[in-house]
């Protein structure tokens, strides 16, 4: 089975973030990238760019609007995510270990279709 790991933070926090916190940070995924590819998990996954550089294309019967940012309005934003091959145990431990202080990760099953 397929899990997607779905990272949520506030975007405000990474406006303080040094160039060597930054590359701490990298390393840390890249750490997690390393191990889960280990584990044969066959990892793929890509950070965000801002909401600040979202549309959102909403859709009423047959027409369709587009409005800038996201879908809704919070304090967490999408910033990333991992797409990993495991069991859903095994996905929430991975979740767990994702380089974070603040902010959330969902774990959703991704659907395969034949």
């Amino acid at each position: 089975m397929k899990y997607a790991l779905l990272i949520y933070g506030d975007e405000s926090l990474d406006a303080n973030i040094t160039p060597e916190q930054w590359d701490e940070i990298m390393v840390a995924h890249n750490r997690f990238s390393e191990e889960a590819a280990t584990r044969g998990m066959n990892p793929g996954g890509e950070a965000l760019h801002s909401v600040t550089q979202a549309r959102t294309v909403r859709f009423t019967g047959k027409s369709t609007t587009v409005t800038d940012g996201p879908f809704a309005e919070t304090k967490e934003q999408l910033g990333g995510f991992y797409i990993l091959e495991c069991d859903f145990e095994t996905a929430i431990e991975m979740a767990k270990k994702l380089p974070m202080s603040e902010g959330s990760v969902e774990v959703r099953p991704v659907m395969i279709f034949e």
